[in-house]
């Protein structure tokens, strides 16, 4: 019997032992994307369904090496990136990629947790944007990180499409800024250097967490499984949408995004 060769995945995170966000999460949405993911652990963190209570980086050269040792063994079609931490990994992961990264990359610029929790450190931003953002296929600041990147206050659908052309200048082909925190209807904005691309959506009433990386993640899987940039958006909104509307209470904090099937009993 042969076996089959699935599309495979990357995800370049950290660790949510409670397994709403972070590479946990990712991977439970590559596979849901029919991929096979694969991941890179960039940091680990004491965390659960109420909050982040502290995050621990891994050595630059770890990261590096869990890179290697992937990519000299497998045939990897797309890229996330998530929680990075410091300036040193984004550093040592930023000139890897360089030097041997050419498949769709997505970079999700995670700052804070959504508990107010720092997950970068702040002088690793200035290097963020300099040396991984060119790199990026897309990069998916949501309203407070956009704001951060860019300088200015991003708060309106207006605003998140000049934020969308300063980070476009930066250096990615692609930049979406996600409208999860705009007061009515959550619409994205994406930004491909010439045109604007408004995806609306109407809100739904949901205090949760990790969706931003399951929206990068989603986007990174259909990217490798070679859909256009908006296809895969349009696709990846659905799916955090439908994860969004059978969430999960799996502890006494926020309910997680539902990846199990309805079907799962």
């Amino acid at each position: 019997m042969t076996a089959f060769t699935p599309t495979v995945t990357l995800s370049i995170a950290g660790l949510d032992p409670a397994g709403g966000a972070g590479l946990l999460a990712d991977l439970k949405t590559m596979a849901a994307q029919g991929v096979h993911g694969v991941g890179v652990l960039t940091a680990t963190t004491a965390q659960n369904t109420v909050g982040v209570k502290s995050f621990h980086p891994l050595p630059p050269e770890v990261v590096r090496a869990q890179l290697a040792a992937l990519y000299e063994d497998m045939t990897i079609a797309a890229a996330k990136t998530g929680m990075l931490a410091t300036g040193d990994t984004i550093d040592a992961l930023a000139d890897w990629l360089a030097t041997n990264w050419r498949a769709p990359l997505v970079v999700d610029p995670v700052l804070v947790a959504s508990s107010g929790h720092l997950l970068l450190e702040p002088d690793a931003i200035a290097r963020l944007k300099a040396k991984l953002l060119p790199l990026a296929t897309v990069v998916t600041p949501n309203l407070p990180e956009a704001t951060e990147l860019v300088g200015f206050p991003v708060e309106t659908v207006e605003a998140m499409g000049e934020a969308a052309r300063a980070l476009h200048a930066l250096g990615p082909r692609w930049v979406l800024v996600k409208g999860g925190h705009l007061t009515g209807d959550a619409t994205d904005v994406l930004f491909d250097g010439q045109e604007l691309h408004l995806f609306p959506g109407s809100r739904i009433e949901m205090e949760t967490h990790g969706t931003g990386c399951t929206l990068s993640a989603a986007l990174a899987a259909m990217l490798g499984r070679g859909l256009s940039v908006v296809e895969a958006v349009t696709r990846a909104k659905a799916y955090v949408r439908e994860t969004m509307t059978r969430a999960m209470r799996v502890g006494r904090g926020k309910p997680l995004l539902g990846h199990l099937p309805l079907n799962h009993a």
